[in-house]
């Protein structure tokens, strides 16, 4: 059960065999107690994903990883459709165990991704090398939009970690300890339209 009690929103609940709107009213229905910021961060999150310039395949990898160092546990099994149209597999979501590493990805995937773990972990260690190692590869404007996907989901998710919302999730997600996103059975989730 989640932490925080859902609110009553009136909706009926999704049926039993649809995991992914399980999960999205759960998470809405904590939001619902305020509608009118839920709204407004879920309308930047719309608009970096249906506007923004990176890839959704780099947007769902930098959601994963910070999900991974969050512990966030419903943002660890969701994987968003876009994402998988444009080129994610699970795979290539196993690279992020060690993305440094990870012959799948892409010399400007590991620098986005080194900048999420840093923005993550330790976000006074940006400095210019780690910009100036980016800007190889993206231009200002992409630095920002990278910037805004980590800084919403390091932000969001780890206020839903606090909210602990695994109800729904596969099983392996609602185990104690250090879970990651990597290891399959991800909750496909439809994408902003």
């Amino acid at each position: 059960m989640p932490r925080i009690q859902p609110a009553e929103t009136g909706l009926p609940a999704p049926p039993s065999d649809d995991q992914a709107a399980r999960i999205q009213h759960t998470l809405g229905s904590i939001l619902a107690y305020r509608p009118e910021v839920a709204a407004s961060i879920g309308e930047a999150i719309r608009a970096l994903a249906i506007s923004g310039t990176i890839s959704s395949r780099l947007q769902e990898l930098i959601r994963l990883r910070i999900a991974f160092h969050n512990q966030c546990r419903s943002c660890m099994a969701m994987r968003y459709s876009a994402a998988l149209n444009d080129g994610l597999t699970e795979e290539l979501v196993c690279s992020l165990e060690r993305p440094e590493e990870a012959e799948d990805l892409s010399d400007a995937e590991r620098a986005a991704l080194r900048f999420a773990d840093l923005f993550a972990t330790n976000h006074l260690a940006i400095d210019e090398t780690v910009y100036d190692q980016l800007r190889r590869y993206f231009t200002e404007a992409e630095l920002v939009e990278i910037g805004l996907n980590c800084a919403i989901c390091v932000g969001m998710g780890r206020l839903a970690a606090t909210w602990h919302v695994i109800d729904d999730l596969p099983d392996r997600f609602r185990q104690e300890g250090v879970i990651t996103p990597w290891g399959g059975d991800g909750v496909v989730m439809r994408s902003f339209s």
